[in-house]
């Protein structure tokens, strides 16, 4: 699809034919858009909508008129702030945030109850966002290259989520409140700051933990049932009862609850595919080997 310009408030020539099939997915991704067309907002039955590197550096308010969305793909945009409106989408479960310029979340960010995957990686955050502590249905969040320094004592209400990438971060001290995420399966904090880890076995559901890029000396106390990558892993790996340290499997050891979760987790979902991997921006930057195919979103 080559880049094309479009005026303020008109739909792009193509939209029509894009949505004559009937699956009601609009793809304007790559086009030189400053602020979404306001036509968008008229598509009430919209369900899936891709915006994605489009120099985009606002929404309109009007944005909450698409109350049958899915999913919406923002990222890699220049987005300073989030309208309220996009904060009252009834059906949304999956929002890709990442490579905008936000500082923090709007308060009512808290409404998106439905929601179930929010990659927002690759922005300004400093302070953890406390509208998200209130999405106990969330189960992916990727929060990786921001700057925070500490999580809330808080987090454990989340109680849905099951994948939390922190990766490039400025954690100096293992956060606490991890300990307390007993149903968490894979967790990321490569490119930290961290010097020492406690003991992981409170972490019983962990089944991938990522530290790579740490000053430690040595890898974490965890279960056997645990896949490291880090510092001194393969050694550790070796030392269990296997003869040979195994690569990860092509997928998770232990079957998810069901095939919408663990498609939440590796961030997949459907027939569009992103291309090539971006460093250090996919959740899946440790884990593609359990892919068989290229990652996929949405």
């Amino acid at each position: 699809m080559g880049i094309a310009e479009s005026t303020p408030d008109e739909l792009p020539s193509d939209a029509e034919e894009q949505l004559r099939n009937g699956e009601q997915q609009l793809e304007l991704s790559g086009r030189r858009l400053r602020r979404l067309p306001s036509a968008v907002c008229a598509l009430s039955r919209l369900q899936k909508l891709y915006v994605s590197g489009t120099g985009l550096r606002e929404l309109p308010e009007e944005i909450e008129e698409l109350r049958e969305l899915r999913i919406l793909a923002l990222d890699f945009n220049k987005l300073e702030r989030l309208p309220d409106g996009l904060c009252r989408l009834p059906r949304l479960t999956r929002l890709y945030l990442g490579g905008n310029r936000l500082l923090a979340l709007p308060a009512d960010f808290a409404q998106l109850q439905s929601l179930r995957c929010l990659w927002i990686e690759g922005n300004f955050l400093r302070r953890f966002p406390r509208p998200l502590l209130r999405l106990v249905a969330l189960q992916s969040l990727q929060m990786g290259d921001n700057r925070l320094r500490a999580l809330p004592a808080e987090l454990p209400r989340m109680t849905g989520l099951r994948g939390l990438w922190l990766y490039g971060n400025r954690f100096e001290e293992f956060p606490p409140a991890l300990l307390r995420m007993g149903r968490l399966h894979i967790l990321d904090l490569d490119r930290n700051r961290l010097g020492g880890f406690p003991d992981l076995h409170p972490l019983r559901a962990l089944r991938v933990f990522s530290y790579d890029h740490n000053p430690v000396t040595g890898p974490p106390r965890v279960a056997d049932t645990v896949f490291l990558v880090g510092e001194g892993a393969v050694e550790r790996m070796a030392e269990r009862d296997e003869p040979t340290p195994r690569p990860p499997p092509r997928r998770p050891v232990r079957t998810f609850e069901d095939e919408e979760e663990e498609d939440l987790l590796i961030g997949g979902g459907g027939s569009r595919a992103l291309g090539p991997p971006r460093a250090a921006s996919t959740p899946w930057k440790q884990l593609q080997d359990w892919a068989p195919e290229p990652v996929l979103r949405g």
